[in-house]
């Protein structure tokens, strides 16, 4: 079995060449490839094509080559949580491209396997599929999305054998495993190297043959930024917004696989006991989410969507972002609980643009939106500015169409019961005038 080349960061570094695309795993700084992300940036090297999930944080990661000006293009699902990467972008220095996340994760998926590309359902009527070639495939109208390949794979992984075979930590697969087979030169960074033979072949994450060169790099807290600090939020939370959370949390049944998404969803986790029977998903890479951790943070444990530390409950299991975005658009996550900006008539959600900032970020949203079995939105009723939410029509670009099948506000509770939009519960303290008076869009009654 014939080795891979052990090299220094400063030398994998240089392989990458000015005009290049370069695949950066991770998500967020979970799995991130971050020294020879800084490594590159101490070159000259510029005019890269950066294709990750986002660009890391400010000055760290990806966006330290951001920073220094080595960037000409962005292709990724969330770029809003670096604000230098969004000033970029407006002032016209950094070209960026959304996908939807999953969709990134496939077109990767797709790339490695020599498949040119693929119909989804995800991001069908959005802005996102604007110029995009649209069938109506078993009655579904799919969006086709190319394969993605680059020139230069950075990944991250836990260990690696001297073959090149990999074994990736907890949720740090995400789009490593995809990225790993969609480059002609694959670089990675191992916490640890080992002989061959030392990784049982049955917890080979990633093959050898895909490997062209290891570094050995060891992770400090230092290396992540903030990311290594996050903790669960222990603020106390509005009432109104627990009341949303638990009333969700009724519509959830015992055996249920259920994605949570982040804002007032992320409240109905907290909720959960192992008495209810309910499995958690999060897109990036894990089945069977546990509460927060007591103490430590993202070194220690595997993470959710939000980049908050978690723990595993028994049965849990890890797999990439790829596998994980496939569970969702094939119906295997029964119920996806989300935040949304407006609702309207005929079931449409817009949770993703918000109003007067760039486009910068979609993530998940479309894909689960589109693709779990039970799509429930947690919102406040009306802006703060008393504007309502729930609308004729929504004004905001779309997340999906015609795919909500419950509503629960601070006020109310709304069904689409036979395609019509039907108040079916007040909540406490509220009345049916004050629902009536702040509910834009018109709506049948079913109050028990």
């Amino acid at each position: 079995m014939k080795e891979v080349p052990i090299i220094s960061v400063g030398q994998a570094a240089a392989l990458v060449q000015s005009g290049q695309t370069l695949l950066v795993g991770g998500f967020g700084m979970t799995g991130n490839p971050v020294h020879l992300l800084h490594a590159l940036a101490e070159l000259p090297t510029h005019d890269l094509t950066y294709i990750a999930n986002n660009v890391g944080e400010a000055g760290i990661g990806g966006g330290r080559l951001l920073r220094h000006g080595q960037l000409r293009k962005a292709v990724g699902s969330f770029f809003t949580s670096n604000r230098e990467a969004v000033q970029a972008a407006q002032e016209g220095r950094l070209e960026v491209q959304l996908i939807p996340q999953g969709s990134l994760a496939e077109a990767l998926r797709a790339g490695g396997a020599g498949i040119g590309g693929f119909y989804t359902p995800t991001a069908a009527g959005t802005v996102i599929a604007a110029d995009a070639d649209t069938r109506t495939l078993n009655g579904k109208e799919m969006v086709f999305v190319p394969a993605l390949r680059g020139d230069v794979a950075f990944i991250r992984a836990w260990r690696a054998d001297t073959a090149g075979n990999l074994q990736y930590r907890l949720t740090e697969q995400n789009f490593n495993r995809a990225m790993a087979t969609a480059a002609d030169l694959v670089i990675v960074e191992a916490e640890e190297i080992v002989p061959v033979g030392q990784i049982p072949p049955e917890q080979v994450h990633t093959q050898g043959l895909y490997v062209d060169y290891l570094v050995q790099a060891t992770l400090t807290p230092a290396d992540l930024g903030s990311s290594a600090d996050v903790q669960g939020s222990s603020k106390r939370v509005d009432e109104s917004r627990l009341n949303m959370a638990r009333r969700a949390l009724k519509e959830l049944k015992s055996g249920d696989v259920v994605n949570l998404g982040i804002g007032i969803p992320t409240l109905v986790a907290d909720l959960i006991t192992p008495q209810h029977g309910i499995n958690l998903h999060t897109e990036n890479g894990m089945l069977g989410v546990g509460p927060a951790p007591e103490g430590g943070g993202a070194m220690e444990y595997p993470v959710n969507a939000g980049k908050i530390p978690v723990t595993a409950l028994a049965g849990a299991s890890y797999f990439d972002s790829a596998d994980s975005f496939a569970m969702i658009r094939g119906g295997h996550v029964d119920v996806a609980v989300m935040g949304g900006l407006q609702v309207d008539e005929a079931a449409n959600l817009a949770n993703w643009a918000v109003p007067g900032k760039p486009l910068l970020g979609v993530g998940g949203a479309m894909d689960l939106a589109s693709g779990a079995g039970r799509l429930i939105v947690t919102m406040v009723h009306t802006d703060p500015d008393g504007t309502p939410k729930i609308v004729p029509s929504c004004t905001l670009p779309l997340t999906t169409r015609g795919a909500v099948d419950m509503i629960i506000t601070d006020k109310a509770v709304f069904e689409f019961i036979g395609g019509q939009l039907t108040l079916t519960e007040l909540m406490p303290s509220a009345t049916l005038e004050e629902v009536r008076a702040t509910t834009g869009a018109k709506f049948a009654e079913a109050l028990g």
